[in-house]
């Protein structure tokens, strides 16, 4: 009786397994083709940008998945005649086939945080810069530097560049003087004011309140500044209570550069490693503007 059942079973399981199978390798397909296909249809470089930086990421990562799935579902398919002698043998596939399915997506996760950013970034390099025309004109448009920008963006939006969370580059037609203004995101995290509605909230400073101990939890205030309309706010956070935890790292005291007036600086590279590994690249096209985010970043913590 037991024995006729588990026949039924694999006789279920194997068919469902070849169906899963296309259904899987049809998805993978599927979000590979869908992605490039978009790409296509975008016609602005601005919306390329958004749509790679938005989706890609995680549009190689699910289809990295499916495909995982359909290469277990293909190994759960194999060796039917050895499977069918006894049950144990079923699960010994299965078990070795979760740990190849296991293994492929942990090798996607791996790529994905390790080496795929570096090859999104440089595609985003090239949308973001890719000279503009003057859609009206048909007229080839220059980006203007940071010192020639301010003059077409409001103060709210020299605001934002100025504590690093918003990046605006701004396109001129030089013939008609026809301008294109785009909103990227900046180097570093700042909040929507809730008055102005720009992205300009900003932590000033943290006041622990309650000192946390093996007891009990803490109590800290951060207060907010907006550096645009001043409008302050105040959130409560809880501290957890101590125990093992990793050491924090602060950026050193003093940084140098050379002057400012040194023309051979073309870039300023900045590259942050924090103690799980990872890092983070800055690129700036002068040493001021490096030295000012700086002093923005100092007061965040890297961890």
């Amino acid at each position: 009786m037991e024995e006729g059942f588990y026949i039924d079973f694999l006789n279920v399981w194997h068919p469902a397994m070849r169906v899963a199978i296309i259904g899987f390798v049809l998805g993978w397909l599927g979000l590979y083709a869908y992605h490039h296909i978009r790409l296509l249809t975008l016609k602005e470089y601005k919306a390329k940008y958004d749509h790679i930086s938005k989706y890609q990421a995680n549009l190689f990562f699910y289809s990295i998945l499916s495909l995982a799935l359909g290469v277990m579902s293909y190994l759960n398919t194999l060796r039917p005649e050895t499977v069918a002698l006894a049950p144990m043998w079923f699960f010994v596939r299965l078990f070795v086939t979760l740990c190849i399915g296991t293994l492929i997506a942990y090798i996607a996760w791996l790529v994905l945080n390790y080496s795929y950013p570096t090859k999104i970034q440089r595609k985003l390099q090239y949308f973001r810069y890719k000279p503009r025309i003057n859609p009206k004109t048909g007229n080839r448009m220059r980006l203007l530097s940071e010192e020639e920008e301010d003059v077409h963006l409001d103060e709210g939006m020299q605001a934002e560049e100025n504590v690093f969370s918003v990046d605006y580059d701004v396109w001129i037609d030089e013939v008609t003087n026809d301008i294109k203004i785009e909103k990227y995101p900046g180097y570093l995290q700042a909040s929507q004011c809730d008055r102005c509605n720009f992205q300009t909230l900003r932590l000033e400073k943290e006041e622990i309140t309650k000192t946390a101990t093996e007891d009990q939890d803490g109590e800290l205030i951060k207060h907010y500044k907006c550096s645009y309309c001043n409008r302050i706010r105040r959130e409560t956070k809880t501290i957890a209570r101590l125990g093992a935890s990793g050491k924090l790292y602060k950026l050193p005291e003093k940084l140098h550069f050379k002057d400012e007036m040194d023309k051979k600086v073309k870039t300023v590279e900045l590259k942050i490693f924090s103690n799980d590994g990872k890092s983070r690249s800055f690129d700036f096209p002068s040493t001021l503007q490096a030295q000012q985010f700086l002093a923005e970043y100092e007061s965040e913590t890297v961890e």
